[in-house]
């Protein structure tokens, strides 16, 4: 039991480390970015190269890569999703266009194996019994963290009360002088850096491959979806909701009905409540 409470927890620490930047770019702009799973492989395999290859220490690869990947995600607002943006199912079709071609291109380029990123820190603790690493404490932190520094950034920062405008009435901030695809561009900036830290420091724990790209956007969804986009609450409560659940089934039942677990989760909140836990936006039968 000590064993689910403690792996469940910090299981779900990692969802939450994985959703918020898709959730982010969602509840201020709009943007569903299904390359979202790409844009963290990308970050994946930079951050290899940067630490691995050129020997970057871990305290100056993780600026270089988020400054890098902030620009990426700036750069494929302004050249594709400024012109077809308020157009959902233009925006589904570019986005997840945009993942297959990132995953695919590094797949041509003959990375297909498995990479992986050294430990932050070797070693680990003992937690109500339980052995636990070092490299998991440090996704716990970086969650709670982001947790903080969001709700710091958006309630005490112009870029982040701009955010908020945008995320409440769009039009009213457009009357008050904001410009909205330039606070939409740094959404998704902001957004694609939130992946490549989650990429940065869930690494380590395991190896990267192409397909974790599409494993990372189903996880980033249903986390999304279960507690509602938009919503940094939302987000922690459905990443509980999931970490547990996967901890549980993983050790009651086995390790391959984790997936399932996730995309049970999917169909019960979209049947029960499509908006999700905490969602911001109208119930289904509210839009009929």
């Amino acid at each position: 039991m000590e064993w689910l409470l403690v792996y469940g927890f910090l299981n779900s620490m990692t969802l939450m480390v994985i959703a918020l930047g898709f959730s982010l770019a969602f509840g201020i702009a709009g943007i569903a970015n299904f390359a979202y799973g790409a844009l963290y492989v990308l970050s994946g395999f930079l951050a290899v190269k940067l630490i691995g290859t050129l020997g970057i220490p871990f305290y100056l690869a993780m600026p270089i890569l988020l400054i890098l990947m902030g620009g990426i995600g700036a750069l494929f607002y302004w050249l594709v999703l400024q012109r077809i943006r308020g157009a959902v199912l233009s925006e589904l079709i570019a986005t997840f266009g945009l993942g297959v071609v990132i995953l695919e291109s590094l797949r041509g380029r003959g990375l297909m194996g498995f990479y992986n990123i050294p430990s932050f820190i070797k070693g680990g603790i003992e937690i109500f019994g339980v052995n636990v690493d070092y490299q998991r404490l440090i996704i716990m932190f970086t969650g709670l963290g982001l947790l903080f520094f969001l709700w710091l950034f958006s309630h005490h920062s112009r870029l982040g009360l701009a955010f908020r405008a945008l995320s409440q009435n769009e039009e009213t901030a457009l009357c008050c002088g904001m410009n909205p695809e330039t606070i939409a561009m740094f959404s998704l900036a902001f957004s694609t850096a939130l992946a490549a830290l989650a990429a940065f420091v869930i690494l380590p724990l395991g190896t990267l491959t192409i397909d974790v790209g599409y494993e990372i956007l189903i996880i980033a969804v249903a986390v999304g979806i279960v507690g509602g986009l938009g919503s940094n609450l939302g987000i922690m409560v459905g990443s509980l909701i999931l970490g547990y659940a996967q901890q549980f089934v993983t050790m009651y039942v086995g390790t391959h009905w984790m997936m399932v677990v996730i995309f049970a989760a999917i169909f019960l909140i979209l049947v029960i409540r499509p908006s999700g836990l905490f969602g911001k936006f109208k119930e289904l039968e509210e839009r009929v």
